[in-house]
């Protein structure tokens, strides 16, 4: 096994760890503390996606990314009626100002901005315990699909879109995620259902890494951008957080309504 398979080991190790401890912060506090976390990386990540398309247009990317986050914050407390206009904004207003590839911003802005809706609305009606929940299966998903496809390699899992991603590296993730289900199910109390709900959610954040992944091959780039030493941008390090909690946020407004 060659040292170069491992050599961003440290500095991906490192920036987690950077990571973790500002966003258990921001999960611990709740309320405004962590609207305002959520819809900064929402800004970011908006920022980073125009930058992606249109990177001379530095100075649209700027607005739209500030626009997503204060759409993504209105939208939780705005009426029902209200949400979706302000969580379309973003994607209605920058569809209009980009030259290209239209539709493919359209829907990472209302990805983006969806996301961040549901992050708030789980730690918000949800609780904390969820929150953390969500993160976990994320989190472990990806760890365990880093270290086991570092470890077992494999064939890959969609090669023209994602080359590093291998079959069990991703098996490792459903696994991972099955078993943090399992804890929270035997101290929740909710049965089998909810290791095969983890396991859902974790598919879901490969899909978000997956979608993320095709687009940036489409643009010719590596990382979204290099605000995150060793993960490359937000959009990098969340297209995984982002997919399970627009997983969650549906499965609430289809299941459990009040609840989102």
């Amino acid at each position: 096994m060659s040292d170069g398979r491992w050599s961003d080991l440290t500095t991906r190790v490192l920036s987690a760890i950077v990571l973790v401890a500002i966003g258990s912060i921001e999960v611990w506090l709740g309320g405004i503390w962590f609207e305002v976390f959520i819809a900064a990386a929402c800004g970011l990540m908006a920022w980073e996606l125009v930058r992606m398309i249109e990177p001379q247009r530095a100075g649209m990317a700027v607005q739209l990314g500030i626009l997503t986050g204060v759409g993504v914050i209105l939208s939780y407390h705005l009426p029902p009626l209200y949400k979706v206009p302000f969580l379309l904004a973003p994607a209605l207003v920058g569809a209009g100002q980009v030259s290209h590839s239209r539709g493919l911003y359209a829907l990472f802005a209302i990805w983006i901005a969806a996301a961040g809706l549901g992050f708030i609305s789980i730690r918000e009606n949800m609780g904390f315990g969820w929150m953390i929940w969500l993160i976990s299966v994320v989190v472990v998903t990806d760890v365990a699909g880093y270290f086991v496809g570092k470890a077992f390699g494999g064939p890959k899992f969609w090669p023209k879109v994602s080359p590093k991603k291998t079959w069990s590296g991703t098996a490792g993730g459903w696994v991972a995620a099955a078993l943090v289900g399992t804890l929270f199910a035997q101290h929740g109390g909710f049965g089998v259902a909810f290791v095969v709900v983890s396991v859902l959610a974790s598919m879901a954040s490969q899909a978000g890494d997956i979608v993320e992944s095709a687009m940036k091959r489409k643009f010719g780039i590596k990382d979204s951008s290099n605000l995150i030493p060793g993960h490359g941008g937000f959009l990098d390090r969340f297209d995984g957080m982002m997919g399970a909690a627009l997983f969650v946020l549906i499965a609430g407004l289809i299941y459990a309504p009040g609840a989102m």
